[in-house]
């Protein structure tokens, strides 16, 4: 089926809103020895765990926000070797497991807030778009898969999406790896979307048109 696709905006973000919940300020902030973390403000907890973790060593800090959040993901040696990395490197943006790379981005984010810059700063992208069929009868809720095919056309070809996946992205195969690509995808109607990824994924730079036409066929399912 072929769709209209339209770039609306582009921009950078240094968290994922609403990524951390309440809850886990509150934990996290019993895990730092914060006194009575359940009875602070709401609106003040992400704060408070800012200067919470900024009274340990930056190392200490990372691995006890990844026991927190990675802990059955990640066994100790993994652990502590990511902590070290997260120091001089962005290991969200270079974890070979992608499925990880969303949490990966936010703890880093979390720690990079609390020490000042220490850790490296990372950046995700948000990409505002519409994807509309030419035939309106036809409108569907597009998933991840669909919507980084569709986005093929107008992206260059040095984007890494299309280089480490040119067959996915262009042949019709299943494209498994999409949903750890794009870390959320909403839509109000089916046509306008919102997505985030990493900036390594998508960045305003890969975009070579605002405007442009794709393709979307039915996956072949394998015998």
């Amino acid at each position: 089926m072929n769709y209209q696709i339209i770039i609306k905006s582009v921009f950078n973000v240094n968290e994922i809103e609403g990524y951390w919940s309440d809850e886990d300020y509150v934990q996290l902030l019993e895990k730092f020895n914060y006194p009575d973390a359940s009875a602070a403000e709401k609106q003040n907890l992400g704060e408070l765990l800012s200067m919470a973790i900024s009274d340990y060593e930056p190392k200490e800090a990372a691995v006890m926000v990844l026991e927190y959040k990675l802990s059955e993901k990640l066994n100790d040696g993994q652990i502590q070797q990511i902590s070290n990395d997260m120091l001089i490197d962005t290991v969200c943006e270079e974890y070979p497991e992608i499925d990880m790379q969303a949490a990966l981005f936010s703890t880093n984010q979390l720690l990079f807030k609390a020490f000042n810059g220490t850790f490296p700063n990372a950046k995700a992208s948000v990409i505002r778009f519409s994807m509309e069929p030419n035939d309106v009868e036809e409108v569907k809720k597009l998933t991840a898969e669909n919507v980084l095919k569709l986005l093929n056309n107008g992206l260059s070809d040095r984007n890494l999406v299309k280089r480490l996946f040119e067959d996915q992205m262009t042949q019709n195969i299943p494209f498994p790896e999409a949903e750890d690509i794009i870390w959320e995808l909403t839509t109000r109607d089916n046509v306008n979307y919102s997505l985030v990824t990493s900036e390594k994924w998508l960045s305003k730079e890969d975009f070579i048109a605002s405007e442009f036409e794709g393709i979307l066929e039915e996956i072949e399912e394998e015998d």
